[in-house]
């Protein structure tokens, strides 16, 4: 194993250049020699190393030293955390101790022992990587702090629709009271829960995330009340369900809107009795959770029309908290931006992105349908295929879908149920009776369209 990965010599002597690079390429995975100093700047833009071995003297000034300590200066001013290691043939301690003040990491003399020098430079790399180790800390410490700052951590806003939604958590966080988060796909309802699990008396406890829209009806009840072994045909053994499974913490109910009537009523059996039964067997288990549920359905609306329990639905909202469209907070655009850039950057192991002005622009102007997961995505993918280190609007294909008069729904008649089946219409005949793009067009689910289609006769 190599003892540096690394390392750069600069030196106008070429013979000490080869001897230095014959010497060291035993013992690093790479040597890179440069005669002229100019160029320092330019491999230290292109790469990092574990060591810097600088001559102190050059052609110009060849005993002063002066030029040493300029290009000392330079590198350190580039990077703060670089070792670097003086050599000259003219040192005395006076210019040792000065080269030390000035940032130096050692010094050492023409002509070297190897023994000495490869002690020296050793020595040199454990302090590289303790200052590497040191950096990552403090940025891992910086951080945390600023996540601490925030008063919830998991949502990156300031605009005033979001402020209110903060405001919202802080009050009812606290409290055991069920809480329903209502917003489109993509909004952040998942992090809301979480900010109000971690908040909450509970938060030492655990969280448990169920997405009933991808839970099928004929495994809701072993799915969140579980079963004893043997229930049915595939019950092996015995099953706890999401609810004892989140008793003494939050258990989170996503996509509420999605449940079948018959489903609801289940649900709402186990909140009156806070009780489960296991399939296949009449014990009660009790339960002690704090619910919190969501939506992208117009829960009121489908109430209303008795496609919603309203006795479920008084149950499930003691409190409610909508969130806004990413439209209607553009305000938080740069900061979201900034957030992901450097999650991706660090997951990719890109070094730093900026974002040029147009870009911004640009993204600013886009009505991001998907919300802040539309954008989320949208900068992961960016970030992969960026090259030059500035995201530039060309990086964001987001041109809106080409529409046409006929697409447009006339506002003239404000009857709810005909806009309704007009714009669903139109969503299917644009997306040629795909189901599942046609839902997600109308951003409702798949299971919440069919039940308008068969209601429209569609």
């Amino acid at each position: 194993m190599k003892t540096f990965d690394k390392i750069l010599i600069v030196d106008d002597d070429r013979d000490v250049l080869l001897a230095a690079q014959l010497f060291l390429k035993q013992h690093a995975g790479r040597v890179d020699t440069e005669a002229d100093p100019e160029r320092i700047p330019d491999l230290l833009q292109n790469d990092a190393y574990d060591v810097i071995l600088l001559d102190m003297n050059f052609a110009q000034d060849a005993t002063s030293g002066k030029e040493g300590f300029h290009w000392l200066g330079r590198i350190l001013e580039m990077d703060p955390s670089a070792v670097v290691v003086l050599i000259t043939a003219f040192g005395d301690v006076n210019t040792a101790v000065k080269a030390i003040r000035e940032g130096a990491t050692d010094f050492v003399l023409k002509p070297w022992q190897n023994e000495k020098l490869l002690a020296t430079l050793s020595s040199a790399a454990r302090l590289r990587r303790s200052r590497l180790d040191v950096f990552r800390l403090r940025s891992r410490q910086r951080q945390i702090h600023a996540d601490l700052d925030r008063q919830f951590p998991g949502i990156v806003a300031v605009s005033p629709v979001m402020r209110n939604v903060f405001e919202s958590i802080r009050k009812v966080a606290a409290t055991d009271a069920n809480v329903l988060i209502l917003g489109d796909n993509g909004t952040g309802k998942d992090a809301v829960a979480r900010a109000l699990h971690r908040h909450s008396g509970r938060a030492d406890q655990v969280f448990i995330h169920v997405d009933l829209g991808a839970v099928p009806e004929t495994l809701f009840e072993s799915e969140l009340f579980g079963h004893k072994k043997g229930a049915f045909t595939d019950a092996r053994e015995d099953r706890a369900g999401r609810f004892e499974t989140a008793s003494g913490g939050t258990l989170f109910l996503d996509e509420i809107g999605n449940l079948s009537l018959p489903l609801q009523a289940k649900l709402l059996t186990v909140l009156e009795k806070r009780t489960v039964f296991r399939l296949g067997t009449n014990k009660p288990v009790p339960i002690d959770i704090r619910l919190v549920c969501a939506t992208n359905t117009p829960i009121h609306e489908l109430a209303a029309r008795n496609e919603f329990r309203q006795d479920l639905l008084y149950r499930v909202n003691t409190v409610e908290i909508s969130l806004p469209p990413l439209r209607e907070r553009r305000e938080d655009l740069p900061l979201l931006i900034g957030s992901f850039l450097d999650r991706y950057c660090r997951k990719y192991k890109k070094p730093r992105i900026g974002v040029h002005p147009g870009t911004l622009e640009k993204l600013k102007g886009y009505s991001w349908p998907g919300n802040v997961r539309e954008l989320q995505h949208a900068i992961e993918r960016a970030v992969i295929m960026n090259e030059n280190g500035t995201l530039q609007p060309s990086d964001f294909p987001l041109s809106a879908p080409e529409s046409t008069p006929g697409d447009h729904i006339r506002c003239e008649d404000f009857n709810l149920e005909r806009i309704e089946k007009t714009a669903i219409r139109k969503a299917i005949e644009k997306h040629e009776g795909n189901i599942s793009h046609t839902a997600r067009e109308l951003g409702i689910t798949r299971s919440a369209l069919y039940r308008r289609l068969e209601k429209h006769g569609l």
